[in-house]
């Protein structure tokens, strides 16, 4: 049986200017940690806005055949980005288009977010 990814996508928090990335950095260690606690494979991409994003998560796309791809809401909730939010959900849908998106409300929250959609989740919402 094949074991359903997830794929994280967010800002890099250590790229930003203007933030203290520590207490973002720290939050992103509990999110990954309560994947590991709850035998979630997930994966991780974070992109600087100063970087080819589209590259980057095109890449990180291509990497795996995701069951969730959860977005942050760095990329979803900041206006100037909304450009950026509108290609990645594209990007998803052309190259992982059977995986579910999942939205998260902090680094913490992005396994609550995945396994809403996860096929393995008894409790979360059925695949459409």
């Amino acid at each position: 049986m094949t074991v359903a990814r997830v794929l994280v996508i967010g800002l890099d928090p250590a790229k930003l200017e203007g933030w203290d990335p520590e207490p973002i950095q720290a939050a992103l260690a509990r999110g990954r940690a309560r994947f590991d606690d709850h035998g979630v494979e997930a994966d991780w991409c974070l992109v600087a806005l100063d970087e080819d994003t589209e590259a980057v998560i095109v890449e990180a796309l291509r990497r795996d055949d995701y069951a969730v791809v959860v977005v942050g809401g760095g990329i979803r909730s900041h206006e100037p980005l909304l450009g950026l939010f509108e290609k990645l959900i594209n990007l998803v849908r052309l190259h992982v288009p059977g995986a579910a998106i999942a939205f998260n409300t902090s680094p913490e929250d992005c396994l609550d977010a995945a396994l809403r959609w996860l096929p393995q989740n008894p409790g979360g919402v059925e695949q459409l």
